[in-house]
């Protein structure tokens, strides 16, 4: 029991810094010009340099809650985009992964655009993404009031982004991209079309797969800096010479860490599931020779005899099987592990 406990938090551990580090290394300022070059429209047609200069020092890593409520509190952290908590009766408290903000240069002013990246393991986590980011984006609108505008003066309404990068998309999905928007739409002709008054929200869903052949300058990147099979090293080294994104000592040292974390919890999830493995073959052997006993109408303390085992391991195999005759092994050794969790 104390080496799958250690097992279960040392894993927990390992997945738990590296997704730390995932967040850190997306929150450095070299990283984020790259996804608002390639995710945020205003961006599209500026050099990654220009818009690095364009990047607050606001950059806050799970540290603004989401719920409303708190948004607005301030925590200063690493670039001033993180997720921060907000907790509402019935709800848990969420954070956004990296928030921070930006300025548009302009003729006249510069416009404000509030920022949220988001960072998830799977393209599907029992849920649609772009419904969740329409969430992020609607708490991100209706926490402004206080802060961004005050009273009715809503065409202060600053726009927001909520981009979701999802690592394991399946094959046929591969690497894409989508945008979802808000647009205006006549049935009959005559508004006029006045777009900063609804361009307020947009959803960016980033979809990643190695194997895929598809995809941008930036699903190619992202797929570097966080594959699974490359070393710190190459990483360092492809993300210099083919993205040209020069690696800062600490951007260098947190690439190092992750893939270090990486490698850790490959181990110990590897060394867990051959433990699983291994103990799930035994229950299944046991299964089996105790259901032969029974037919041949042994008994249970004949059973414990003659497979010279200790009872409170053979007992409770022996009456699942008892009151299960029509299952198979497979099927009983599910039922026994389930009772035992």
């Amino acid at each position: 029991m104390r080496n799958e406990l250690a097992g279960d938090i040392g894993l927990a551990a390992g997945k738990s810094q590296y997704d730390a580090y995932c967040k850190r290394i997306l929150a450095n300022k070299e990283i984020l010009a790259w996804i608002l070059k390639y995710a945020v429209i205003e961006f599209s047609d500026m050099e990654i340099r220009e818009i690095k200069k364009c990047i607050e020092n606001d950059i806050r890593i799970s540290k603004v809650r989401v719920s409303p409520g708190k948004s607005n509190m301030p925590e200063p952290e690493k670039i001033s985009g993180g997720s921060e908590e907000d907790k509402v009766p019935g709800e848990g408290e969420i954070y956004y992964d990296i928030r921070f903000s930006v300025y548009l240069p302009g003729k006249k002013k510069k416009v404000k655009i509030l920022i949220n990246v988001e960072a998830q393991k799977d393209s599907y986590p029992g849920y649609e993404i772009p419904s969740r980011g329409v969430y992020y984006g609607s708490r991100m609108i209706s926490a402004q009031k206080g802060t961004e505008f005050s009273g009715s003066d809503y065409d202060s309404i600053k726009k927001v982004y909520s981009i979701w990068i999802c690592m394991n998309a399946p094959d046929y999905v591969g690497n894409a991209v989508s945008e979802y928007s808000i647009v205006k739409k006549d049935r009959i002709p005559g508004i006029p079309d006045k777009k900063e008054a609804y361009d307020k929200m947009t959803i960016v869903e980033i979809c990643l797969n190695p194997k895929s052949k598809k995809g941008n300058r930036l699903t190619e990147m992202l797929n570097v800096l966080f594959s699974m099979d490359m070393k710190a090293e190459e990483k360092i080294k492809a993300l210099e010479q083919r993205f040209y994104i020069p690696m800062e000592t600490k951007l260098e040292k947190e690439l190092n860490q992750m893939c270090n974390l990486s490698d850790y919890v490959e181990k110990v999830g590897l060394k867990k599931g051959m433990e699983q493995g291994m103990e799930r073959g035994r229950l299944l052997q046991q299964i089996e020779v105790i259901q032969k006993k029974i037919r041949k109408g042994k008994s249970l303390e004949q059973t414990i005899d003659e497979m010279e085992a200790e009872r409170s391991i053979i007992e409770p195999i022996y009456r699942a099987v008892q009151e299960n005759p029509q299952s198979d092994a497979e099927k009983l050794a599910d039922q026994i592990i389930g009772t035992e969790k």
